[in-house]
């Protein structure tokens, strides 16, 4: 496995949208149940909020190509069974919901402190070179239209599922492939992780192709368990889409014809 560090490749401003889109994924995962716990709640209370947190601003396949949330959701509040206890949902739901709008909420959410932190990396060390050449609000564009993109991709995969998909990694895929596209051979500071950590300095198109191609592989199954929980497929679609816009974007600049003062 490699884990990129940093990159050499110097930018000419600021990333102000990489920090603050790190920011914001950072403060909602603070303020979210997965990492805040109530003083005195069990730890089924804790799931049963999680739960219903998730159920309110995930995304759900089966929601996404309905247009239409599921006639049911979590409360956040135990419920006592026969079994024990458990998570109380009721019907209809106690929240409204737009599915489309939950692409947008699930992007900023996620799953645990190392989710979190993956993804993180990935978008501080790639992030600030597609913003500088993509410009602030094109690169804010580009990252919103590769997550919707992911997230939907990922729905047409697993048209039935009601798993909320959680997490940036689908938008931050688009990074990589954009990046892949316009630094191929950019040296990336990474660790090869196998019985230690060992720092090399490996061209991009080395480090996002073999990101790339495992992602596919476990897409399709390769060494991966039934049900790992992550969404591969949303990384894949996230990745191709973000190369290909870039990729357009490229085009469409080298074929502008030039001004030239009249002679």
């Amino acid at each position: 496995m490699v884990i990129p560090v940093h990159d050499e490749n110097p930018t000419r401003r600021t990333p102000v949208v990489t920090y603050l889109l790190i920011a914001a994924n950072v403060v909602v995962f603070l303020l979210s149940p997965v990492a805040t716990h109530v003083v005195g709640t069990s730890a089924a209370a804790q799931e049963c909020r999680q739960l219903a947190f998730f159920d309110h601003y995930a995304a759900k396949p089966v929601e996404l190509l309905h247009n239409r949330a599921l006639d049911s959701g979590a409360t956040g509040r135990v419920v006592r069974t026969g079994g024990g206890v458990g998570c109380l949902v009721t019907s209809p739901p106690p929240y409204s919901k737009s599915p489309f709008v939950s692409v947008l909420t699930a992007m900023f959410l996620h799953g645990g402190w190392l989710h979190l932190l993956g993804n993180m990396l990935f978008l501080f060390v790639f992030g600030n070179n597609v913003e500088d050449r993509l410009g602030r609000l094109r690169f804010l564009g580009f990252y919103l239209v590769c997550g919707y993109a992911a997230t939907y991709g990922f729905a047409l995969f697993q048209s039935s599922s009601t798993q909320p998909l959680v997490g940036a990694s689908g938008a931050i895929a688009g990074v990589l492939g954009a990046y892949l596209v316009l630094y191929p051979r950019a040296r990336v500071l990474s660790l090869l992780t196998f019985l230690f950590f060992l720092p090399v300095r490996l061209p991009a198109w080395v480090v996002l192709g073999s990101w790339f191609l495992l992602q596919y592989l476990y897409f399709r199954g390769a060494g991966v368990a039934a049900g790992s929980g992550v969404a591969y497929g949303a990384h894949v679609v996230g990745f191709v889409v973000g190369a290909f816009l870039v990729w357009g974007l490229r085009s469409s600049r080298a074929a502008a014809p030039r001004w030239s003062p009249p002679g």
